[in-house]
């Protein structure tokens, strides 16, 4: 009975000292995977830091081409008539995440001009610019799209992508009277809002009574400056979300390195804690033994 119970006291403090190593190594193990993941988030800081300062140079004169594409709009007070059905929702997203909220404020926002509009009885199709909004809709709402585009976000938007949206978007065969482009407008380096641009059929525009103010335009000349304006729009859109997306994801990988670094306080200061608790264990271990054998 004695040598039984000596040889379990024996391998007490060796069970002990095991589960104390695997918890070091646990924590070195989670300590190398944070600092990894921390220069990660630095690198796509400075990244999205520089593209941030990039879109922002661009955007100042890109905010000339929304204005000046809105003003026939306000001037003349287009308006859709009430007994018009049809209306296009246009949201501007892009390819890529890690960005806070940038993508789903405009698919809360698209919802809820879904279910307004339905509510009032009209026919509603959405274009999604970018593959994040697709995937944020395609479930709940994947019957309303009527167009996707892919492959945005990756390089600085030009003039020529939203050319290529509205040339889509014109032949695709489906007769809109009004819509709406959403899209995050950005105001500073650490917000930024949801807002949306309205627009326009060439029927609605050429039917529009206050268009009578202007001299006579032939419908060749409006049917131009028709599809020339809604590219404006779109690329007016397209930048400002770009700005909005770059200085979220700017403050998005600032805020993970933070969080980072104070993990890492943390993890080492456990293990600290840990190592010592070992040590110390062990030495009284050692000093116990060492009384017993005198």
């Amino acid at each position: 009975m004695f040598a039984r119970g000596a040889v379990v006291s024996l391998y007490q403090p060796q069970w002990g000292q095991v589960r104390n190593m695997a918890t070091l190594k646990d924590i070195t193990r989670r300590l190398k995977s944070i600092k990894n993941i921390q220069k990660i988030t630095k690198s796509m800081k400075m990244v999205s830091a520089a593209k941030y300062a990039r879109a922002e140079r661009e955007l100042k004169p890109a905010r000339i081409y929304g204005t000046g594409a809105l003003a026939l709009y306000e001037k003349a007070e287009i308006k859709a008539p009430e007994d018009k059905k049809k209306h296009l929702l246009i949201g501007v997203s892009s390819d890529r995440g890690l960005c806070g909220a940038i993508h789903t404020s405009i698919a809360k926002t698209l919802k809820n001009e879904i279910t307004n509009l339905s509510n009032a009885g009209k026919e509603v199709m959405v274009v999604g610019v970018g593959d994040k909004i697709r995937g944020l809709l395609q479930r709940t709402h994947g019957n309303y799209f009527l167009l996707t585009f892919k492959e945005v976000g990756r390089r600085p938007p030009s003039f020529g992508d939203a050319s290529v949206i509205a040339s889509e978007l014109l032949n695709s065969g489906y007769e809109f009277d009004e819509g709406s482009v959403i899209y995050n407008r950005f105001r500073s380096v650490i917000s930024y809002k949801t807002d949306e641009k309205p627009i326009f059929s060439l029927e609605t525009v050429a039917g529009s009574e206050s268009l009578s103010i202007y001299d006579d335009i032939d419908a060749d000349v409006l049917r131009n400056y028709q599809e020339f304006t809604l590219a404006n729009i779109l690329y007016y859109s397209l930048k400002e979300s770009t700005t909005s997306e770059q200085s979220a994801r700017m403050t998005a990988m600032d805020n993970a390195s933070k969080n980072a670094s104070e993990m890492i306080d943390k993890l080492t200061l456990t293990f600290n804690r840990t190592r010592q608790a070992v040590i110390t264990k062990e030495l009284i271990e050692i000093i116990s033994g060492a009384a017993a054998l005198d």
